[in-house]
């Protein structure tokens, strides 16, 4: 077979330039989530100039005009008559429409951070921790409201079925506690699908707490669900708890592993059970070459200025039988991800 000849560099540059693109329109896109101008433009009755659209909004008019000028270049807003108005792609950015792309541009704003952050940081070899996530005011809301889009539909169609734990759970009239609970979507849908199922989450950021609450009332499940400012290594449960869930959240604790599962052990009742959802760090680094597994890569580079790292699958299993945990794993998204299950025997 001849060898397959390489990419000119035309070529290359041609690729280089398409994904140059995506990223500029990412951040255009940012700034219309974050600034609410999309919702803006979405509430008016008729198409506005920028000078509206920036009163209505309560921003500057000048900033305001250069970004519809940009966002009506990459397709996000229409031109009629120096009048702008949402087209279908804009109209796909607003937080609340359905299957939202407001997670592209949040990840694509934090990506730059994080890249900007790594460069530097990598001169010195400091890790500042997750307190380079508050650097990023305007982003900090966001992150609940992205991982609910980013995973709550998959968790209620993928997950959910598939670990018969939640069920038993609910059934035995035990508490599921949600350890950095978030918005408290992950309650929400176990909830839903579980009428008897009772729920506590804990986060450490009170306006978390205070959004899991509203959507937990507007859901009308607030007579089941409770949420309080705790964290992963100070939390305790006056009721019997069946069920611990720990969601994108070992790896931020890896090195105090010993510490929190020690707790979890004592928390759970014999036959109660931690859920871990974890992305899976490949054993073989080839697979990162996969289209859909590289943005992992560049993520477990983000970890790393938070002094975290990804997870193997062994490296769990492992340390919930030191823990006296039994695992059981489910591989979901292709093996992208992993749910590692720990059942407390005794």
């Amino acid at each position: 077979m001849p060898p397959v000849p390489s990419p000119s560099h035309a070529d290359l540059r041609r690729v280089v330039t398409q994904q140059a693109a995506g990223a500029v329109a990412l951040q255009i896109a940012y700034i219309g989530v974050v600034r609410g101008l999309f919702a803006t433009l979405h509430t008016q009755a008729s198409p506005v100039d920028a000078a509206g659209l920036a009163s209505a909004a309560g921003v500057d008019a000048g900033y305001v005009r250069r970004w519809c000028e940009a966002a009506y270049a990459f397709g996000q807003l229409d031109l009629d008559d120096s009048r702008f108005s949402l087209t279908d792609l804009g109209r796909a950015f607003l937080p609340d429409a359905p299957g939202t792309l407001m997670p592209f541009a949040i990840q694509a704003a934090m990506a730059g951070h994080m890249a900007e952050r790594a460069a530097r940081l990598m001169l010195t070899g400091e890790r500042p921790g997750e307190a380079v996530l508050s650097e990023r005011a305007d982003i900090v809301p966001w992150y609940g409201p992205m991982m609910e889009v980013n995973h709550a539909d998959f968790f209620e169609q993928d997950i959910l079925p598939e670990v018969p734990e939640y069920g038993e759970a609910a059934s035995g009239g035990r508490v599921v506690v949600d350890l950095g609970c978030g918005t408290g979507w992950y309650l929400r849908r176990i909830a839903t699908r579980y009428p008897s199922m009772r729920g506590v989450g804990l986060d450490q950021f009170p306006a978390n707490i205070d959004e899991a609450t509203r959507r937990s009332r507007e859901a009308a499940l607030d007579d089941r669900l409770q949420f309080s400012l705790g964290d992963i290594y100070h939390f305790a449960v006056d009721e019997p708890v069946g069920l611990i869930a720990m969601n994108r959240s070992l790896h931020h604790v890896w090195d105090d592993r010993e510490r929190v599962f020690s707790q979890v052990f004592e928390q759970l009742v014999p036959g109660g059970a931690v859920v871990i959802w974890e992305p899976r760090w490949p054993d073989d680094l080839s697979e990162l070459r996969a289209p859909d597994r590289r943005a992992v890569a560049f993520q477990n580079l983000s970890e790393h200025i938070q002094g975290n790292h990804f997870l193997r699958r062994s490296q769990v299993e492992g340390a919930l039988r030191a823990a006296g945990l039994q695992p059981r794993t489910l591989l979901v998204a292709g093996g992208r991800e992993m749910v590692v299950v720990g059942k407390r025997v005794a």
